[in-house]
């Protein structure tokens, strides 16, 4: 493959993955805008790095998810050895709002041990648990496994936060309107 037809394949993968890199970036609660943008710019540089090593053998969301993730875990291991300032939700708004609950509930996927953290985020980016399975290297019972206890523990925190909520976090709306089952 030449250099200009390697670079015509990634801007092709770009177009058709951006929104799902973009969405999983943001949804790792980097604490500011600008975090979030450089996070996507080292999973862009890291993705150009490996793709020639692309081969096939899962779908092309999938291994661009599996790169996003690793590199994002690589960002946060990385921050946790910075300090940092942190802060409780409560100060920022005493009355729950969406953006508030949608904080809380990334905070607690993000407070699962991984892989449950990467396999929660993953199924609500809508990939099936044969997929997860491949991301992570786990079978597909655990996989399925692990998603029922990390659904059962998220919903308990939530309802205990946020207790006069009539959303159920376990579910989710899809952009066309439609309810499922979300965790």
């Amino acid at each position: 493959m030449t250099d200009k037809e390697r670079e015509n394949a990634f801007l092709a993968l770009l177009d058709r993955q951006r929104d799902t890199i973009w969405s999983v970036c943001r949804a790792y609660s980097f604490s500011a805008a600008w975090e979030t943008e450089d996070a996507f710019q080292e999973v862009l540089t890291v993705l150009w790095r490996d793709f020639e090593t692309f081969n096939g053998r899962s779908s092309e969301r999938t291994w661009v998810y599996r790169v996003t993730c690793t590199t994002l875990n690589m960002l946060k291991r990385k921050a946790s050895n910075q300090p940092t300032a942190s802060f409780d939700l409560s100060e920022v708004n005493s009355q729950p709002s969406d953006e508030v609950e949608y904080s809380y509930l990334l905070q607690m996927i993000e407070s699962l041990d991984e892989p449950d953290s990467q396999i929660v985020m993953a199924h609500l980016h809508g990939f099936n648990q044969r997929e997860i399975a491949q991301m992570t290297g786990l079978s597909i019972p655990t996989v399925a496994r692990r998603m029922a206890k990390a659904k059962k523990w998220i919903k308990k925190q939530y309802t205990e936060r946020f207790p006069s909520s009539q959303k159920d976090p376990s579910s989710h709306q899809s952009q066309d309107g439609e309810t499922s089952d979300g965790l």
